[in-house]
């Protein structure tokens, strides 16, 4: 049994080796888990918002204010700063439009950062 004392040590060897590889790969995964988290919840609250501005008597600012209330109760502060409301036309219907830009980070928490650029839209009511 000479050979076995040569392969001692080598399930270590082997451990760290594979290690390197998956590491970075489930990092890499979470971190694009947190991307698209911070992506749909900004999406689902400037959609929220601009239903929020749509009634007779709201004003975009209402609809502005709804946007960062629901970010700011699902995420960070960070991620309400960049909100704007507007009045637009969608296909010649009067409708409302929720605009939200954020910065994430790409890589770690605290890495270079991608921003994040949402839109939500909503038909307006009218009078008859």
């Amino acid at each position: 049994m000479p050979d076995a004392g040569r392969e001692r040590g080598s399930a270590v060897v082997d451990f760290v080796l594979i290690m390197v590889l998956l590491v970075p790969l489930v990092l890499g995964i979470a971190q694009v888990a947190l991307v698209l988290h911070v992506r749909n919840t900004l999406a689902s609250a400037a959609s929220e918002g601009a239903r929020s501005a749509a009634p007779l008597g709201a004003t975009p600012a209402d609809g502005a204010e709804r946007t960062r209330s629901m970010i700011r109760r699902a995420l960070d502060d960070r991620y309400a700063d960049d909100v704007s409301a507007s009045l637009t036309t969608v296909g010649g219907v009067p409708g409302a439009v929720v605009q939200v830009r954020a910065k994430v980070p790409a890589l770690g928490l605290f890495g270079p950062s991608v921003t994040l650029d949402v839109s939500g839209h909503a038909v307006r009511e009218v009078e008859p």
